[in-house]
């Protein structure tokens, strides 16, 4: 197949649209910049905390509608061992949305602060924040590769453009529009990002079930034609696997820096669970394309298109049925039109996953940690050096693997099981400490590296019960191992940081090692009848603050209870099962 000229004339087109947007916000940003009091970093990071309620809606709506999600659902749909029933992506993002309005934005934006690492880094200190940092890094880096490879899969087949030209030319276009304008870039662009993805996909729908190709999809979701039906089943013993990617992907996106950005932009709490809200509802509507367009590729009889035998299944192009269909289900400008919206998906997401990186080593390493004294104009610069970073980091990583699913669920999956139950910890619970953290840390690090992976070849050194081989070979965990892992290490955090705070606060152990400085001062003695009264008001704060603490200790001994014996139970219901 020859060079889709006109095609790459209308990407050419849309990439210097919304080049030129990000360009205007970052002229609008400079404006915006010389009336905002605070400092630098706070306008370029979080648009000086006064974002506009719609454009924080699209933005925020943006950037989890993505290449992954798009082209994930997809995919899902139409694999023949999966289905519809697996393409979970929609519906735990409501989830989300509506936990994190109703739970999570109150704290993060009442206390003003700049990013998700803050609120550790005020508790644990800096060495415990930098550790945790580390996950959440690694899981923006592997958003900006599952973002590019889903457009680099796309081009590829509709336009028959170089697989490395496409991720090479998309990432160094947002990377250019980020480093200009920082979040109202960012947002600016996803409004117009948001609106093309929403008019594209809509558009070629009717055009793929009008398809002469492809039989009724009403008639081959729950009936056997060409392959499996493609609603897809959820049988018992896949019922624990099931539930696991559901409330990974619905909880594991509370643990992004990103989704806080835009939290911590609006210039309410209140603001900010509209935001949430209304994002939930745009969410629904833009997976529904997706669905359609898996639904139909797998009723579609490829021996009778130009695509032939063997079937993208067989060829193993499950990861690119979206483009696929396109191209081979629709006329060649409605295929266009198609890429239009992974395109703009693709780069919704992506600067959004490179701000995100880019806040969280410039705050919370750079000038909280190695140069406290740093300029804004410094600050600056070290915001744009670790963007350019993190985009090279992620374009390199495309290289390694063309599954949209691989990096989706590897990414989200450190969020879930590593990051989710600290940050559940250190703004719900106050007697977290250090220690805890430490310990819930390494426990949730350890346990999911050695429960396997097998979309990156991980074997699994614990096998709970109902691991085995999956339809393709591989072993797999059926029982719901991350969300256990999630809560191991929860229980772990709250534990350890319960013992420790009575090991150091009774001296059983020197202050000499109490590395984390969580003992309590020393309560003041009475000395007379005379005494100040603001000495016996500082007593009776003392008092209460001890009653507190040991009402405290006795409600997290009843949820250490509550969670083992409902881990016990759930882990002989399993064992019975299997």
């Amino acid at each position: 197949m020859a060079l889709n000229v006109p095609g790459v004339v209308i990407m050419a087109v849309f990439y210097l649209l919304i080049l030129g947007t990000g360009i205007w916000a970052s002229m609008r940003s400079r404006k915006a910049e010389k009336r905002f009091s605070g400092d630098g970093m706070e306008m370029t990071l979080l648009a000086g905390r006064n974002i506009h309620l719609l454009v924080g809606i699209f933005t925020l709506t943006a950037t989890w509608v993505g290449g992954g999600f798009i082209l994930g659902i997809a995919e899902a749909t139409y694999n023949p061992t999966l289905g519809a029933v697996w393409a979970l992506m929609p519906v735990p993002y409501v989830l989300t949305f509506f936990l994190g309005g109703f739970f999570f934005a109150r704290p993060m934006r009442e206390n003003n602060y700049l990013t998700m690492m803050d609120p550790f880094q005020k508790k644990y200190g800096n060495a415990m924040a930098t550790a945790l940092i580390f996950p959440a890094f690694v899981a923006d880096v592997l958003w900006v590769a599952r973002t590019l490879v889903s457009l680099g899969g796309t081009l590829a087949v509709i336009l028959d453009l170089p697989y490395a030209y496409s991720i090479i030319i998309s990432a160094v276009v947002a990377v250019i529009y980020t480093l200009l304008g920082g979040l109202y870039s960012v947002a600016y662009t996803d409004v117009i990002q948001l609106i093309l993805i929403f008019i594209s996909l809509w558009l070629c729908v009717p055009f793929l079930l009008t398809n002469p190709h492809s039989l009724d999809i009403s008639q081959t979701a729950y009936n056997a034609t060409f392959q499996a039906p493609w609603v897809g089943t959820v049988e018992l013993d896949e019922a624990g696997k099931w539930f696991d990617d559901f409330m990974l992907l619905a909880l594991g996106g509370l643990a992004y820096q990103a989704f806080y950005q835009r939290i911590l932009s609006a210039s309410s709490y209140t603001q900010a669970q509209v935001t949430c809200f209304a994002s939930s509802g745009f969410c629904l509507v833009l997976g529904i394309p997706s669905i359609l367009v898996g639904a139909v590729a797998a009723s579609t009889d490829w021996n009778s298109t130009a695509y032939g035998l063997p079937t993208p299944y067989e060829r193993d192009q499950v990861g690119s049925i979206l483009p696929i269909a396109l191209q081979f289900l629709t006329p060649p400008y409605v295929a266009v039109i198609g890429i239009g919206a992974v395109a703009a998906a693709v780069m919704s997401s992506m600067d959004s996953a490179l701000l995100s990186s880019a806040s969280l080593f410039s705050s919370n390493i750079y000038k909280n940690i190695l140069r406290k004294q740093a300029s804004d104009w410094e600050m600056q610069w070290v915001i744009r050096i670790s963007v350019i970073v993190v985009g090279v980091a992620g374009t390199a990583l495309t290289f390694l693997d063309s599954s949209v699913l691989v990096f989706w669920l590897v990414g989200v999956d450190m969020s879930y099981t590593i990051m989710f139950p600290q940050l559940v910890c250190v703004l719900f619970f106050k007697v977290s400490n250090g220690y805890g953290s430490s310990v819930g840390f390494i426990m949730g690090m350890v346990m999911r590296i050695l429960s396997g992976e097998p979309l990156i070849g991980i074997p699994a050194v614990i096998k709970f019960p109902g691991c085995r081989l999956n339809a393709e070979g591989k072993m797999t965990q059926y029982f719901p191992f991350r969300t256990t892992i999630m809560l191991t290490s929860l229980a772990s955090i709250l534990l350890f940081s319960w013992i420790t705070s009575i090991i150091f606060n009774k001296g059983l152990i020197s202050d000499k090692w109490d590395v984390f400085k969580i003992k309590r001062k020393q309560k003041p003695e009475a000395t007379d009848k005379n005494s100040d009264p603001n000495e016996t008001s500082e007593v009776s704060k003392q008092l209460l603050s001890t009653t507190n603490i040991q009402f405290s200790s006795i409600c997290i001994q009843h949820l250490l209870y509550l969670l083992s014996s409902r881990f016990i139970s759930c882990v002989y219901f399993w064992k019975a099962l299997w």
